[in-house]
C-alpha cells in the first residue's frame, strides 16, 4: 500500500518516509508503512535494526529527522507524547513499567484517567479489561505480586484502558517461557477485532509473530528489506540473511 495514497484516510496509521539520525548514525532510513484498524502488523528485524526507535518516533518520544506520521487522517508528527496518546495511540515498553505501590486494577485506572476518562468509567473499563484478559482474580493484588507473564498482560491492559485506535506493543513476549508466550498469543489475537484497533507488535518470538500477524514489515540497519504476509516474508533471502547470515540463506533456510 502506497503511503501517499492513504495518508488522509481515517482508520489508518501511516508512517511516511520517516528517517532518524543520531548525529551521523542513521537509525531509521526512509521507512514507510501503514496499519489499518482491525489488523495486526508485525515489525521485526535483528537487534539494532531501528524497531523501537520507530515506535518512539510514532509515539512522540523522539522527533523524526525527516518524514511524517499521520493517524486517522491527522498529521501528528512532532506532537508531545501525551497529546499523541489522547489522539488514540497507546504503547507498551520493553521493560514493564507498572506502579509497584498500586494494585493491578489501580494501575489500569490510572492509565485510563491519564487520557481524560472519568474515575467511575475508568474503574468499569479496568474491570472489563481484566475480564477480557481472564485476569479478574488479580484485580486487587499488588502489582509487585504478579508473575512476570501477568505483569506483561497488565501492561497491555493499561494501554487498552487508554481507548486507543492504534496499539503499539514493544516486545510483549520478552522473558516469557513457551507456555506464557502461547497464552499471550491467544489473548492478543482477538483484541483488534474486539476493540476495533490496529495493533503493531515488535517481538523476537518468531513463533508468536508468524502465528499472530496478518502482515510483517522487516527492518535491517534502519531500512525496510521486506514486507508482506508471514508466508511471503519468510521466503525472502535478505530476511534470512539478516537473521541467520548469508551462509544460512545459501543453504536453503529461506525455504523452510
Amino acid at each position: 500500500m502506497v503511503a501517499d495514497s492513504i495518508s488522509s484516510e481515517h482508520g489508518v496509521l501511516v508512517i511516511e518516509s520517516v528517517s532518524k539520525y543520531f548525529y551521523q548514525l542513521c537509525a531509521v532510513d526512509n521507512v514507510s508503512l501503514s496499519l489499518k484498524r482491525g489488523e495486526i502488523l508485525g515489525l521485526i528485524g535483528p537487534n539494532g535494526s531501528g524497531k523501537t526507535t520507530l515506535i518512539n518516533i510514532v509515539t512522540g518520544v523522539l522527533p523524526p529527522t525527516a518524514g511524517r506520521v499521520v493517524a486517522d487522517g491527522v498529521d501528528i508528527t512532532g506532537w508531545k507524547s501525551y497529546r499523541i496518546a489522547r489522539a488514540g495511540l497507546a504503547r507498551t515498553f520493553q521493560r514493564v513499567r507498572l506502579f509497584g505501590g498500586l494494585s493491578v486494577v489501580e494501575n489500569i485506572i490510572v492509565a485510563a484517567m491519564s487520557v481524560g476518562v472519568g474515575r467511575r468509567e475508568a474503574f468499569e473499563d479496568a474491570r472489563a479489561l481484566l475480564a477480557q484478559l481472564r485476569m479478574e482474580h488479580c484485580a486487587d493484588l499488588p502489582a509487585t505480586a504478579l508473575p512476570f507473564g501477568h505483569e506483561r498482560l497488565v501492561e497491555v491492559a493499561r494501554a487498552l484502558a487508554m481507548r486507543p485506535k492504534f496499539l503499539l506493543l514493544d516486545e510483549p513476549a520478552a522473558g516469557l517461557n513457551e507456555e506464557e508466550s502461547g497464552e499471550l498469543l491467544r489473548r492478543l489475537s482477538a483484541i483488534p477485532a474486539e476493540q476495533n484497533l490496529g495493533m503493531l507488535i515488535v517481538d523476537h518470538d518468531m513463533h508468536l509473530i508468524m502465528r499472530l500477524c496478518d502482515r510483517l514489515h522487516v527492518l535491517d540497519y534502519g531500512r525496510t528489506i521486506a514486507e508482506g504476509t508471514p508466508e511471503e516474508v519468510r521466503t525472502v533471502t535478505e530476511v534470512v540473511e539478516a537473521y541467520l547470515g548469508t551462509a544460512a540463506a545459501e543453504e536453503g533456510y529461506a525455504r523452510t
